[in-house]
């Protein structure tokens, strides 16, 4: 396997590349628009083709540099079927796989930070047939989960994003968790500097996911950052709409 991080500290931004060296075949997922080049030059330096470009939902605190590097790289770029943006993609639903030689990506929806929220089930059939690690997106960070109020409607968002993580908290606990994002970004409370952490870990260490549905509602929704100035900016930018 190949995987590569793509780590931001002052935004809080992660994104990754991941696929099978052997097979020479790579997803991107998460990408900045200001990082499309990176991502090329690391796919090439391993003599890589990136074959889909996944954003795990349409992110808030950074432009998506994902349709541009599809378009530069010939890949398919991805979202789940929900996301309500004004361009055409590549339609992901709930337990679909993307096989990229031995390396397999299962799609989790996990609505609650937006609707449209997936988490990556990364697993290495050389290694075995066990999932490896998790791409969690804004659902679950290091010590901390997604905010609840992008959509909307605070409270309703917030129990989906319990039920999400319920899900995530079903798999073993040496999966290990890579977020879009860490301490510096707006886009939950309380986030970690530690950019990456273990399902077991969360368990444990984690108090918001030890909470019942109604307390994990009502400290979450108490709990909300405020919205950076260019926040609506880039969400519309990511949306497909006109500037």
């Amino acid at each position: 396997m190949i995987f590569h991080s793509f780590l931001h500290p002052a935004t809080g931004c992660a994104g990754y590349l991941v696929g099978c060296g052997g097979q020479g075949v790579a997803a991107a997922i998460d990408p900045r628009v200001e990082d499309i080049g990176a991502y090329a030059a690391a796919a090439a330096a391993r003599g890589m083709q990136i074959r889909f470009v996944v954003d795990t939902h349409v992110q808030a605190d950074h432009r998506s540099g994902g349709r541009l590097l599809a378009e530069k790289t010939g890949a398919r770029y991805a979202l789940h079927h929900s996301a309500a943006v004004r361009f055409s993609f590549e339609p992901l639903g709930d337990g679909q796989v993307l096989e990229l030689g031995n390396v397999l990506l299962r799609v989790l929806h996990t609505p609650g930070h937006t609707p449209e929220s997936v988490c990556l089930l990364v697993t290495d059939r050389r290694r075995g047939d066990e999932p490896w690690f998790v791409l969690t997106g804004d659902t679950l960070f290091s010590g901390a989960v997604g905010r609840p109020d992008l959509p909307g409607d605070a409270a309703a968002s917030a129990g989906l994003l319990h039920a999400s993580l319920e899900r995530l908290l079903a798999l073993p606990d040496t999966v290990e968790v890579y977020p879009a994002h860490f301490a510096g970004s707006a886009c939950g409370a309380g986030l970690n500097g530690k950019p990456m952490s273990t399902i077991g870990f969360e368990r444990r260490h984690s108090p918001l996911l030890a909470l019942d549905r109604s307390a994990f509602v009502a400290r979450v929704t108490a709990d909300i950052p405020e919205r950076p100035a260019a926040m609506e900016q880039v969400i519309r930018f990511n949306l497909g709409d006109p500037a």
